[in-house]
């Protein structure tokens, strides 16, 4: 090999490198989203075949332990109880608001006391954030057995970007109902809530039926573009390497001594 060659050879080194790196990102990124798909495609395939039709009932308590989320999300169903509106607790969240824009406001979680001493967490809906206090909706909290119907839904899970809960103060973050349980004292509280529907509250307020059911699923498109990317970033680069190892040799040569000097 010559000298020449040698040198257009180690001028690759660095920019391979980079390439390589590159290339692995955007593979590892089209993966991950083909991955993506496949969780929202049984995630639709869920909602489909449980969210519609007739309600049905929610398991016993006694099966609570042993509660499977993938079995029974999103499955409608209609509960009977007291809510105890005492310890109503809101949930800091956004809801859609007019023109996409979202509005800040919380959800009311309340548990409703069944027949059996359980206790089942409901997401009544959502409230604005000047009706956050009872006060300020007094309609809103009517007493009695009340009939709910809604869709079973696992605790909402946490990210980096979720704010520690503050249950002295009432400061939540997260829907989760046996958490939110114990800060008030409840025993017997099941390891799931329901997400009531969009059947009207007296008052007007919270707003039921917050649970989206139409999901966008474009994780095709997106790997789909993510290995367009690095198939791109390969020709780009093996049309630098092609230029880089046909260069004339002269030309080659004088730069390698120009860096010896």
């Amino acid at each position: 090999m010559t000298v020449a060659t040698s040198t257009r050879w180690r001028s690759l080194a660095a920019p391979a490198i980079a390439a390589l790196v590159a290339l692995a990102m955007l593979v590892t990124l089209g993966t991950w989203q083909l991955q993506r798909k496949v969780w929202k495609d049984n995630l639709v395939a869920q909602i489909e075949a449980r969210a519609y039709g007739a309600p049905g009932e929610i398991i016993p308590s006694s099966a609570w332990p042993d509660w499977n989320q993938a079995q029974d999300e999103f499955r409608k169903v209609r509960v009977q109880g007291t809510f105890l509106h005492q310890f109503e607790t809101p949930v800091y969240g956004l809801a859609p608001g007019q023109r996409g824009a979202p509005v800040q406001g919380f959800y009311l979680m309340t548990p409703l006391l069944m027949a059996d001493g359980a206790v089942l967490m409901v997401n009544r809906g959502f409230v604005p954030t000047e009706l956050r206090e009872p006060a300020s909706r007094p309609e809103s909290q009517p007493g009695g057995v009340a009939t709910v119907t809604g869709l079973v839904r696992a605790p909402e899970e946490r990210n980096a970007f979720t704010p520690p809960d503050d249950p002295a103060r009432k400061t939540w973050f997260a829907r989760d109902p046996q958490a939110i349980g114990r800060a008030n004292g409840l025993d017997r509280v099941a390891p799931f809530y329901i997400e009531a529907d969009a059947a009207p509250n007296a008052g007007g307020w919270p707003k039921g039926g917050q649970t989206r059911l139409s999901l966008p699923n474009n994780h095709l498109q997106y790997a789909f573009t993510w290995f367009g990317i690095a198939l791109t970033l390969l020709g780009v680069f093996g049309a630098f390497a092609w230029r880089k190892l046909k260069s004339p040799a002269s030309l080659e040569l004088k730069q390698h001594e120009k860096s010896k000097a």
